[in-house]
């Protein structure tokens, strides 16, 4: 069946334009486009590999379609075990990399991939070499390819670490306008009824595309930067607070990429400012990029703020004060309260589960002794590797011995941290202390080398205050810009931190979440009717010398275990963590 032509597609000259750029010069690192369904993010994908020169053998570019399932071994390539029976000889299967190479990558849905597929993925976009290594014997190969990975923010956002390393990322609007819907009908229908018409109907057009494409490839190395090109792209990165420098030496990959498509000899203002929305766009943490003041008048279509909570409603702890539901406690305007110091928390263990929570989730619950004591699961499965048993043989046959190649050790583990940061948190510094509480979890999942995120609920909403990541070092700043106020939604912060346990899950099966709820129960909801959160700590803030009791009713009704904080003095108990801190990792 014949793909939609590239120039047929009616708008998104962004996209197009982005898609082009990463053709021209791969080492930019790929294209990731973030849209709705329906958006046309695959038909572009798919379009964009009729465009692409053909090799110095005259053959057509491939375009190779990395599926959800897909395991290592079939991304970078094996040890081809039929030919090593048959011949005894090692030799290696070519994996999508290699088939992918010259053509077209295309990965949808990329964010419910495996992180470590995804890191493996990126690498080798970004240096255009496979390297496979097996027990002593490592082989590499070429892989040169336009990477093209297609998301829906709605199903899940992808982690900062890996979403950075995709060199653009185009945010396609969410509505279309009445015209271009029209016209968009109106292309489809007409490709339905003709393909091989419609087609032709733009192959002069295709042709130009594709000539005026191979002379941009031929053109890269000898476009030249002035020195003002990279002050100005480290002044706007700076501006736009950007992490690492992944981001400079993208825009100016980009911006050169871009002059070698307009022909031109040099890269120029126009060059930085088109590229400038599609490098930033994923990467900023600041809302505005200012241009310095020496720099070239030029437009400011960078100027695009960045939203990375994880697809997460609210305002990020700036909610209204009347947004708290009946009966919650303490609905007030939010206020910043700092965190208060803490020491090492040593929290309960989790080998003991509730009944109600055993019952709804078998794999936070897989029986005594599924979870050690250093946090990890001890569970390991086997399975025959072919480089190792081959290398014991030293090539004779029948095979005397097989070697069997274990699953890492540990689980990988992420911290979930819900944060009551409503109203009432506020009276005897609670907030402040719940917080320096949150520090200690993260100080010693960072020893771990352990994942957390952080959601606070208040101010009548939910909001993403650390999304998933591995436990940075120093988290303060980050907990003190959460502000507390407003009511407790507490049913729509356990809504949402299942779908995120789920979502995660999904993406990588192994994983374990460990849910910590942290709160001082001043809420009259109700959560009985809610399923459980598997692995959940509920730990009480309240300091009241008269207690409630709220904090045990709701850890009854998620099914969660129980533990009322002490500040100011260390717990005795055993540490859910895999290290402790000032420990070797």
């Amino acid at each position: 069946m014949s793909d939609f032509p590239f120039v047929g597609v009616v708008g998104q000259e962004a996209l197009k334009t982005a898609l082009l750029l990463n053709a021209i010069n791969p080492h930019i690192g790929g294209v990731l486009i973030s849209g709705p369904r329906g958006s046309a993010k695959s038909t572009l994908a798919r379009a964009l590999a009729a465009v692409l020169p053909k090799d110095s053998n005259g053959k057509k570019p491939p375009f190779v379609t990395l599926p959800l399932g897909a395991s290592e071994d079939r991304l970078v390539g094996s040890l081809d075990l039929q030919k090593v029976l048959a011949e005894r000889e090692a030799t290696f299967h070519e994996g999508l990399l290699a088939k992918a190479h010259g053509g077209v990558l295309y990965v949808d849905e990329v964010n419910l991939l495996p992180d470590m597929l995804i890191d493996l993925l990126l690498d080798v976009a970004a240096s255009g070499v496979n390297i496979v290594e097996r027990d002593g014997i490592s082989h590499s190969h070429p892989a040169r390819f336009s990477l093209i990975g297609t998301m829906n923010p709605d199903e899940g956002e992808l982690r900062p670490q890996l979403l950075d390393r995709f060199g653009l990322c185009i945010e396609q609007a969410d509505r279309v306008s009445v015209k271009q819907r029209i016209a968009i009908v109106q292309q489809r229908e007409a490709f339905d009824r003709d393909p091989e018409a419609y087609i032709k109907q733009f192959a002069v057009e295709q042709a130009a595309l594709t000539q005026q494409l191979r002379h941009a490839q031929q053109a890269l190395a000898s476009v030249t930067s002035d020195s003002w090109v990279y002050e100005t792209i480290a002044t706007r990165c700076e501006a736009a607070g950007v992490e690492g420098l992944r981001a400079d030496v993208t825009w100016h990959r980009a911006a050169q990429a871009h002059a070698a498509w307009r022909g031109a000899k040099s890269v120029s203002q126009e060059d930085i400012d088109t590229v400038a929305p599609w490098v930033l766009a994923h990467r900023r943490t600041l809302s505005s990029d200012p241009q310095p003041p020496n720099e070239p008048s030029g437009g400011a279509a960078d100027n695009q703020p960045s939203d990375s909570r994880d697809g997460l409603t609210g305002q990020g702890g700036q909610g209204s004060a009347g947004q708290g539901s009946s009966g919650q406690w303490g609905a007030m305007p939010p206020m910043a309260q700092a965190s208060i110091h803490q020491p090492a928390v040593n929290l309960p263990e989790s080998n003991t589960f509730s009944p109600r929570a055993q019952h709804a989730d078998t794999v936070a619950s897989t029986g005594k002794g599924s979870v050690s004591g250093r946090g990890r699961s001890q569970a390991e499965t086997s399975r025959l590797d072919g480089f190792a048993t081959l290398i014991a043989n030293r090539g004779q046959w029948p095979w005397r011995q097989l070697k069997m190649r274990k699953s890492r050790a540990g689980q990988a583990i992420a911290h979930l941290v819900l944060l009551d940061t409503s109203g009432s948190t506020l009276g005897q510094r609670l907030l402040g202390q719940a917080k320096g509480l949150v520090e200690s979890l993260v100080t010693q999942a960072y020893a771990a080398r352990e994942q957390v995120a952080v959601l606070g609920f208040g101010n009548g909403g939910v909001v993403s205050i650390l999304s998933r990541r591995r436990a940075p070092k120093n988290v303060q700043g980050t907990l003190d810009s959460a502000k507390g106020g407003g009511g407790t939604p507490l049913r729509e912060a356990i809504i949402e931190a299942k779908r995120l346990i789920q979502q995660w899950q999904r993406r990588e099966p192994g994983l374990k979440v460990r849910t910590y709820l942290i709160t001082d129960g001043r809420t009259r909801e109700s959560v009985d009717d809610l399923a459980p959160l598997g692995d959940c700590l509920l730990i009480d803030t309240e300091q009241s010398r008269v207690k409630r009791g709220q904090g045990v009713r709701i850890a009854q009704q998620l099914g969660a275990r129980y533990w009322p904080a002490s500040f100011g003095k260390p717990s005795l108990a055993p540490s859910v963590f895999a290290h402790q801190p000032g420990e070797s990792p």
